[in-house]
């Protein structure tokens, strides 16, 4: 279905009629269990385990009977939801939300998402969400015919966003392939021709500014936006417009302000996640790093690509510090080798990413359009 159709399809269907009623979420849906903790995880049988990414695992038993909606409650993913087959478990960060009877499961996961639960969690350096919290938030009280045509409408829309995703990622696949032609696995020795670095002698690192440093007043709509792990998604940097800070604060951090051409990682979390700044006005956030490497040795995109490759990724998690949320500091950042090839072959790739990016361009495209016309809908149909 192409976006013309699609809006035939969104201007065929008429908003439901609430006649202002309005129940509490934990009306339309209660906890289901979700004790369990990785190590828990053996593997052993044919029913399957959700955590904040999707299914992680499998276990020899479950603990929740029928289909359900699940939300990430702790740390990195926080406020993410997902619908969860029936006869499984979720990881205990997780909470499962069990539709009542007469509600829609469909409609009940486009419903807690249009809460976004993520951006009102509690906690200042481990986000938690709990469910005796927006339990009480107040929801449309909708029929269950109306709430099957909500979700078929929100459904199509999230096919048609899945599939353009599924073209990004074959991209993405096409260029990750050829920097392992020309390039090799950063972490292995297949190409010891090439010279090795630690990040440090040739990038300068800084972490982003404590918590500390910024202070609710700080904070405006439509300023100078903050970049924290939760803004860097597939190599780029989505900002929030309502995650900004006023002009006066901006000169003040001056040493935390993000220029063209700096790699900013998220420093926790997601380990490897990390992206080029391709826009003035930016501000390193609290869980954030810069790197900022010398022009005439490394380019900032063959840096990001190094960083973020899954081999790469993987060997700085196993460095990185922390008990319940892992964590990268400069000297762990700064100790990493990486290889250096010639400007000329760096360049070389540069070019190849520019021609894939010419037509990824268009389909990002599409995405946007299609989520501003989800998130429109949704506001249509559960905002006030």
């Amino acid at each position: 279905m192409n976006l013309r159709i699609c809006w035939l399809v969104i201007l065929m269907t008429s908003k439901p009629q609430f006649a202002g009623e309005k129940v509490k979420l934990s009306d339309l849906c209660s906890k289901g269990k979700s004790s369990l903790r990785q190590k828990d995880l053996l593997n052993d049988g044919p029913y399957l385990v959700y955590g904040a990414s999707g299914v992680i695992g499998t276990m020899s038993c479950y603990q929740n009977e029928e289909p359900y909606v699940a939300v990430v409650k702790d740390g990195a993913g926080v406020g993410r939801v997902m619908a969860c087959k029936g006869k499984s478990s979720v990881l205990g960060t997780m909470q499962a939300l069990l539709p009542s009877k007469n509600v829609d499961l469909n409609y009940l996961l486009h419903l807690v998402r249009s809460l976004k639960l993520g951006d009102d969690f509690s906690g200042s350096t481990i986000p938690h969400i709990y469910f005796r919290d927006y339990g009480e938030r107040e929801v449309p009280a909708i029929a269950i015919k109306q709430q099957i045509m909500i979700a078929g409408v929100l459904d199509k829309i999230e096919m048609m966003l899945a599939r353009l995703d599924m073209t990004l990622k074959k991209q993405d696949q096409l260029v990750k392939s050829r920097f392992v032609e020309m390039f090799g696995d950063p972490c292995l020795t297949d190409r010891s021709l090439l010279p090795k670095k630690p990040l440090h002698s040739f990038c300068e690192l800084k972490i982003g500014p404590f918590g500390s440093l910024l202070h609710k007043e700080d904070y405006v709509s439509g300023g100078f936006p903050v970049v924290n792990p939760s803004h860097i998604v597939d190599g780029r940097i989505r900002t929030d417009s309502d995650l900004t800070i006023n002009a006066a604060k901006y000169r003040e951090m001056e040493s935390y302000q993000l220029f063209k051409g700096d790699v900013v990682l998220g420093r926790r979390g997601e380990i490897g996640r990390c992206a080029v700044v391709d826009e003035e006005g930016l501000l390193c956030g609290t869980g954030s790093m810069i790197l900022r490497p010398e022009p005439s040795l490394c380019r900032s995109d063959y840096l990001q690509r190094v960083i973020s490759f899954p081999s790469f990724a993987a060997a700085l998690e196993k460095e990185a510090v922390g008990v319940t949320m892992k964590n990268l500091n400069v000297k762990i950042i700064g100790s990493a080798v990486v290889s250096l090839p010639p400007l000329s072959l760096q360049e070389e790739f540069a070019d190849f990413v520019a021609q894939v990016d010419k037509s990824g361009f268009a389909v990002r495209q599409q995405i946007e359009k299609l989520q501003l016309l989800y998130d429109s809908l949704a506001q249509e149909y559960f905002g006030d």
